[in-house]
């Protein structure tokens, strides 16, 4: 084979390489771009006006310490759905967070924290197998029977949260409740391209919960 031949070949080989690079940063980043842009005009701040007649302000849980105090990320988002709820925007909390065993409880942190913080008992409601973003929104549909809800959560996910409530049918807004910078943000936002990509795939198979149950009435007591 002369120089000329295998000089071709080697193009074609880099282009073939190019191409596949090309099509794998698009399969990666376009749905990605797709749930941020689709949903941006959904996030509203404390200062603009509530949306009429929402169901809940659902809080998503996202970790505690082994002595039952709610992480930075966590108290920022409790500290937002407690204004939320002083300034009227709805009349529930619904906490939803992990508690797959018990010695890991978000649901007694957070409840804790927003009694502490003045909501009274009747205001909240908990969701105790809201083991992940998708499984809190199915469930605050259809165990909950919400339709129209608020999401509390920090501003690089409610992007995502926002993007599974319309594909399963709800009407939503969110409130982001960013502090100060987060210890590991950096690796928070690339680990969220692909949550985003997954939460794409998931939105359009809808599969069930990990968890369903009977239905549980969002103004009943306890």
């Amino acid at each position: 084979m002369n120089q000329s031949k295998t000089q071709k070949i080697l193009r074609r080989l880099l282009l073939a390489l190019v191409l596949v690079c090309l099509l794998a940063a698009a399969a990666v980043l376009g749905p990605n771009a797709w749930v941020v842009l689709s949903t941006r005009g959904k996030l509203l701040t404390l200062s603009d006006p509530p949306p009429e007649d929402i169901d809940c302000i659902l809080v998503l849980g996202c970790g505690v310490y082994s002595d039952g105090s709610p992480t930075p990320m966590l108290a920022d988002r409790l500290s937002r759905a407690v204004e939320l709820y002083q300034a009227g925007w709805s009349g529930k909390l619904l906490m939803s967070g992990d508690n797959r065993s018990k010695y890991y409880n978000e649901l007694a942190t957070m409840n804790r924290v927003a009694r502490e913080a003045g909501v009274p008992y009747s205001a909240i409601a908990l969701d105790y197998a809201g083991l992940n973003t998708y499984d809190s929104v199915y469930r605050a549909r259809d165990i909950f029977g919400a339709k129209r809800i608020v999401i509390v959560t920090q501003e690089y996910h409610l992007y995502r949260a926002l993007y599974l409530a319309r594909a399963l049918g709800l009407e939503a807004w969110g409130v982001a409740a960013d502090g100060e910078n987060y210890r590991g943000q950096t690796m928070r936002d690339l680990r969220e391209i692909l949550a985003r990509d997954k939460d794409f795939l998931q939105a359009i198979t809808q599969p069930l919960p990990t968890h369903l149950g009977d239905p549980v009435p969002l103004y009943s007591e306890g």
